[in-house]
């Protein structure tokens, strides 16, 4: 082999080996670029979802008004849920006790002509909501005379969260006879809530406001009534609590 060629090889070899080492060195510099644009975006893509969420976050973040009045309207969906179906006293006639201060009251629950109210009443009383409530307002005014219990807190306020309707089996001329129960109700006949009222004595109630559902009858015990509101109110007007303080012990039907 003659020298000349040798050379001219060995110089070949070295451009190569060059040539190769400066491929080598572009290739790895497009990698780390590629490789810090993909940082560089991953890191843009993690800062804006985090500022995403950030707003996101703070722009859903409700007041304490805005989680009184969606837990308020959760209440009333869970109410009205809770509201029993009239299908299940329909047609049918429920008896019971209501024991006052310790006496003893026979009741009857009129499942034909106030279906409504008669399973709505079954359903609180096999619940025991009234076990310990208290009976919070006598009248002994005429025309009126009535016991009305079933305030959850005792005070006569209604339950906004729990109310139904509508009025049913309401007489025409506005006559209650002593024995009658009847359901309490605000302005409206579709504002029912837990609130009942007994007539211890032949009474009217105004009709304007489409009158009052009769719900049933009690069928033994009328002078437990009668003795309480012998003793009169408290403040010594004609409406109002009772001088003597009434307590449900209890109200069974069935």
């Amino acid at each position: 082999m003659k020298a000349g060629s040798q050379s001219n090889r060995t110089a070949r070899q070295r451009l190569a080996r060059k040539e190769a080492k400066q491929a080598f060195a572009q290739e790895l510099r497009h990698r780390r670029l590629r490789d810090n644009a993909f940082a560089g975006a991953a890191g843009a893509l993690v800062l804006a979802l985090a500022v995403a969420l950030q707003v996101f976050w703070f722009s859903s973040n409700p007041t304490a008004g805005d989680l009184a009045a969606l837990k308020q309207e959760a209440q009333a969906g869970e109410a009205a849920s809770a509201i029993p179906d009239p299908s299940l006293a329909a047609g049918k006639t429920i008896t019971g006790t209501l024991v006052l201060n310790g006496a003893e009251v026979g009741v009857e629950l009129d499942g034909t002509d106030a279906p409504q109210a008669a399973a709505v009443f079954k359903s609180l009383a096999d619940s025991s909501f009234f076990d310990g409530k208290e009976c919070h307002r006598l009248t002994t005014g005429e025309p009126m005379g009535v016991l009305q219990c079933g305030s959850r807190d005792g005070t006569g306020a209604g339950d906004p969260a729990y109310q139904w309707g509508p009025v049913e089996n309401s007489p025409a001329d506005g006559s209650y006879p002593a024995g009658t129960i009847a359901v309490a109700r605000g302005a409206t006949g579709d504002s029912h809530g837990t609130q009942f009222f007994i007539a211890y004595k032949d009474s009217v109630i105004t009709q304007e406001t489409g009158g009052y559902t009769i719900m049933g009858k009690v069928t033994s015990g009328l002078e437990v009534l009668e003795a309480i509101a012998a003793d009169g109110v408290a403040d010594g007007s004609r409406d109002g609590r009772p001088s003597t303080p009434v307590t449900i012990d209890s109200f069974t039907l069935k």
